[in-house]
């Protein structure tokens, strides 16, 4: 079965966990050196982030990935910064999960909701976001699904608009929710620092 594989993968990884901001801070090393960083709200359990890191071709560190919450921008110098910038109208592709479902937001898009269609695409395992008046369009993956091994759900996706933001929403199939309900308790028994001097390691 599937979703004990996973489960067990972040069982077996090398955990750090820090309490922050608010914020309980989750670092996992796994066996083939990727790394994987969480943090989760301490009052709801919700995830805020997520990032993944591999190593390099020469054997360092790379840049992290944002999988979920508001991407990291690259770090310029102080007169790059001003003289570089994103259009700040161009749209900005983002995921924010909650308890119940995946979310994505895409900020800068005005089009009124009708001109949006989203259809899922499973044998290519990605969601597809169209747009009739051709101005947009983009295929995002749910990589939850890929390691759960669960198959893309039509049923399971929907979307609104509002405020210059197309909202798609995709409720976590039963599996998921009751993996993360499983791996929730877990975490909360690592011992975590309260400060960011501490490098304390369980297993």
């Amino acid at each position: 079965m599937a979703v004990p594989n996973w489960l067990e993968r972040l069982r077996a990884a090398s955990k750090t966990a820090l309490v922050q901001d608010g914020n309980h801070k989750i670092h996992y090393l796994f066996e083939d050196g990727k790394e994987m960083a969480e943090e989760y709200d301490l009052k709801t359990g919700q995830l805020v982030s997520r990032k993944w890191r591999e190593k390099n071709t020469l054997g360092g560190s790379g840049k992290w990935q944002v999988e979920v919450g508001e991407p990291v921008s690259p770090l310029l110098g102080a007169l790059e910064s001003e003289l570089i910038k994103e259009s700040s109208s161009n749209p900005i592709f983002t995921r924010k999960d909650t308890l119940s479902s995946f979310q994505w937001r895409i900020r800068n898009l005005p089009y009124p909701k009708e001109v949006y269609s989203i259809s899922v695409e499973k044998e290519q395992r990605c969601c597809v976001i169209r747009t009739t008046n051709k101005k947009y369009y983009k295929k995002f993956s749910i990589p939850d699904l890929d390691r759960y091994q669960l198959p893309l759900d039509a049923a399971a996706l929907s979307f609104t608009h509002a405020n210059n933001t197309l909202i798609i929403t995709y409720q976590k199939p039963k599996e998921i929710l009751a993996a993360e309900k499983q791996l929730q308790k877990e975490l909360k028994m690592i011992k975590a620092a309260n400060n960011e001097d501490c490098n304390c390691k369980t297993q």
